[in-house]
């Protein structure tokens, strides 16, 4: 009898699976999501990277001409954003250093978006751990990282990697290689979350570990945690965040020590209810648009 009931429960759940296909992959001609579009296959994309690319290097090398003991550019330590101080190592000076991101700044995570597209599965720490050991033949470099890291290394710049990957060291290190960007060794110009002795996406803490051995004159990244700490804070609103990033002395970083790079795909940049990205004064609808011309149209008639 037992057997039989067990037949019937089998027989059952085949009928089930018989009756509920799984989901099929998008085939090639379906269109990527418009984030990915952009990022990962636009001409727009690549020219925005060339451009920061180049001027990342651009004022790097400036900065390593002048004829002076030379000082690290403002950056997030400790909670804070902490404002230049003297790179002086007794009568000499730090080695130059220019502090990168990795994913999407230095190079692009086309495979592991692929599978999320194609399966439409979302981020796990499971599968991007997996990614982080063997997706380095499936990434490319983001345009212009190549040019430009040569660049800086033929200044005598040393190009420092803080990324938020926690798995690999190696991983990410075959990551960087296979792009064309050279050596990274781990903690040395390649730390990971965790380096810092802290289990946190935070980066203020391995920014002082670098801090301490280089004279980073410049930093690069996609989100502006990779700057400071204190704009990934969560009590903060979007529009907070995009006035402090706006604010007159930070202001004046993008461009002159700050350099961003673009990532509509994911990331702090990613958050904002309607009503928090637009505020009041910035809803229009033709329903509440004035139909009539303005008054000093009219004048005269």
């Amino acid at each position: 009898m037992m057997r039989t009931i067990m037949t019937s429960i089998a027989a059952l759940a085949l009928a089930g699976c018989a009756t509920t296909p799984a989901p099929q992959a998008p085939v090639a001609s379906t269109d990527a999501p418009d984030t990915m579009q952009w990022l990962y296959g636009s001409g727009e994309a690549a020219g925005a990277s060339i451009q920061a690319w180049r001027n990342i290097a651009d004022y790097a090398i400036a900065r390593s001409r002048e004829r002076r003991i030379p000082q690290s550019v403002t950056m997030g330590i400790g909670g804070e954003i902490a404002g230049p101080a003297s790179c002086a190592l007794g009568e000499s000076w730090k080695p130059l250093a220019v502090v990168f991101d990795v994913d999407e700044t230095v190079i692009l995570n086309q495979g592991y978006e692929y599978w999320t597209t194609v399966t439409g599965n979302s981020f796990s720490k499971e599968s991007w751990e997996k990614w982080e050991k063997t997706g380095a033949s499936y990434i490319r470099p983001v345009p212009g990282a190549v040019t430009g890291i040569r660049r800086l290394r033929e200044a005598g710049i040393t190009p420092v990697f803080n990324t938020n990957r926690e798995f690999s060291p190696e991983g990410a290190a075959r990551a960087i290689a296979a792009a064309g960007l050279g050596e990274a060794v781990h903690r040395d110009t390649l730390f990971l979350r965790g380096d810092d002795g802290v289990n946190s996406g935070d980066k203020d803490g391995r920014r002082a570990l670098i801090a301490e051995r280089f004279c980073v004159v410049a930093l690069a990244g996609d989100n502006l945690g990779d700057f400071a700490d204190v704009f990934n804070d969560d009590a903060r609103t979007p529009l907070e965040r995009r006035e402090l990033a706006a604010r007159g002395d930070l202001a004046q970083l993008w461009g002159n020590g700050w350099f961003v790079l673009p990532n509509p795909v994911y990331g702090y940049s990613l958050k904002g209810t309607v009503e928090q990205v637009f505020p009041e004064g910035t809803r229009w609808t033709p329903e509440t648009a004035p139909s009539d011309a303005p008054a000093i149209m009219n004048e005269g008639n």
